[in-house]
């Protein structure tokens, strides 16, 4: 296993297997690596010659200056970790100032009005700050392929819509949400929450599922009011936001159509940590 932490390394060591024609995988992530993280690296090992993993804390990407700071850095246990599932998985695990060069900030985008909807109307400027450090990390890596977790559906829409955009040569896979056997969804805040809420906070995906259930009979409306109840009556998660929304706008749902797809968004916070999920309705 090899560890680059400069760019101009790691693009010298890619071009190697460019020049032979060999596909790429890549997988962007923020370290604190959980099994989540090694679904994802093993679908880019069963398509692809070869496979980079990314270790990056992004700074442009956190509207709150203490999660960024409290946000865990493992990349030891991450290298450990990777290096059990395949001893060729290429780690970049650049500075900051590598990757942005002493200019930290964000370049504007527009997704085509993703951007405002859910996460982007209670963080401000983030999905900014991951379109830029996704399209730099493309510039960087050149992937064939790369793979995003479906928790994060907003977030992978947008890199969709950024890749079009912008043409960029690179197919992005979504892959499916994986989940502790409580069915929490799995994520590297878990790690932080507390005994009692780490107990509770499979509330989260079971009431995704009944929701589900009641979107079969039920308007979006009528299931909203009744997780929102749901949440009322659980002390220790604050829900922020719960919506039904059309898969590819991301707006709420106002009418149910047979034509459209529907997905389920969820927030909620633990103690300090905000916790995220999203379910398929149709």
């Amino acid at each position: 296993m090899r560890v680059f932490t400069e760019k101009k390394l790691i693009q010298k060591q890619l071009q190697q297997f460019k020049a032979k024609k060999q596909t790429i995988g890549f997988v962007p992530t923020m370290g604190a690596l959980h099994l989540g993280h090694v679904s994802l690296v093993i679908k880019a090992l069963e398509n692809n010659a070869v496979v980079v993993v990314s270790i990056f804390v992004n700074p442009t990407q956190f509207d709150n200056s203490e999660d960024l700071k409290n946000y865990p850095r493992t990349l030891e246990r991450d290298t450990n970790l990777l290096n059990a599932v395949s001893s060729s998985i290429i780690i970049y695990a650049p500075s900051v100032d590598d990757i942005y060069e002493g200019n930290t900030k964000s370049q504007k985008f527009s997704f085509g009005g993703l951007e405002f909807e859910m996460e982007g109307k209670f963080r401000v400027g983030h999905f900014d700050g991951v379109g830029t450090i996704v399209k730099r990390l493309f510039e960087i890596i050149k992937p064939d392929n790369a793979y995003f977790g479906e928790k994060d559906f907003q977030q992978l829409a947008i890199i969709k819509a950024m890749v079009k955009n912008h043409n960029i040569p690179v197919n992005v896979v979504g892959c499916p949400i994986h989940r502790e056997t409580n069915g929490l969804a799995m994520s590297s805040r878990n790690e932080r929450l507390k005994p009692k809420y780490k107990k509770v906070a499979p509330f989260i995906f079971k009431t995704l599922k009944t929701a589900k259930q009641k979107f079969g009979t039920k308007s979006a409306s009528k299931v909203t009011e009744w997780v929102e109840k749901q949440f009322d009556n659980q002390e220790l998660l604050e829900l922020e936001y719960f919506i039904i929304a059309d898969v590819e706008s991301l707006k709420p749902v106002k009418r149910k159509s047979n034509k459209k797809e529907y997905r389920a968004f969820i927030a909620a916070y633990a103690d300090d940590i905000r916790l995220i999920d999203n379910i398929a309705l149709n």
